[in-house]
């Protein structure tokens, strides 16, 4: 990457595809501070460079959601998230595997931050959109799905609960 950076130049697609490169390692191996400033600077870099609607741009943005995620940076995930989600909608269509990603990974977020409903109707959609577009047996179809029915659980889970639940007498 260094070695690029000085030949290259830091805004030279080479030298952005080595920054991602070592970000995704430091990803994988839980380094998480170390990626977000690398994804920082590749997002920041390749929108000057490439455009704010490029695939790779977005796809920057997406890896840095996920390192926000990792973080518990929740709403800067969410932020990040529905950009992509919305850029990749009007780029590349609401059908297409990128954007339906992306789908998926908003209501991971919004699951997370205990916006239960929001995220089971949003992965309701994906799950619609990946079985007409990939197939039912595609591993991202069935993730969808598989995740889909434990969350459609633990929302009756806690609906029974609710409705079990001892009911307050009004005092005078």
């Amino acid at each position: 990457m260094e070695t690029r950076r000085q030949v290259l130049g830091p805004e030279h697609p080479n030298t952005l595809t080595s920054m991602d490169n070592l970000a995704s390692t430091y990803w994988i191996q839980g380094q998480w501070n170390e990626a977000e400033k690398l994804w920082l600077q590749v997002m920041e870099i390749s929108k000057t460079v490439l455009g704010a609607e490029h695939p790779n741009t977005l796809a920057s943005m997406a890896n840095l959601a996920s390192t926000y995620q990792s973080l518990g940076q929740w709403n800067k995930a969410e932020k990040l998230e529905v950009q992509v989600m919305e850029t990749r909608k009007t780029v590349l269509g609401a059908e297409n595997p990128d954007t339906l990603t992306s789908m998926n990974n908003l209501a991971h977020t919004w699951y997370s931050q205990q916006r239960i409903h929001e995220a089971v109707t949003l992965m309701e959609k994906c799950v619609q959109l990946r079985n007409k577009i990939l197939g039912p047996s595609h591993p991202d179809t069935t993730s969808s799905s598989r995740f889909l029915s434990n969350w459609k659980e633990r929302v009756d889970l806690l609906a029974d609960k609710q409705a079990r639940a001892p009911v307050q007498a009004e005092s005078d």
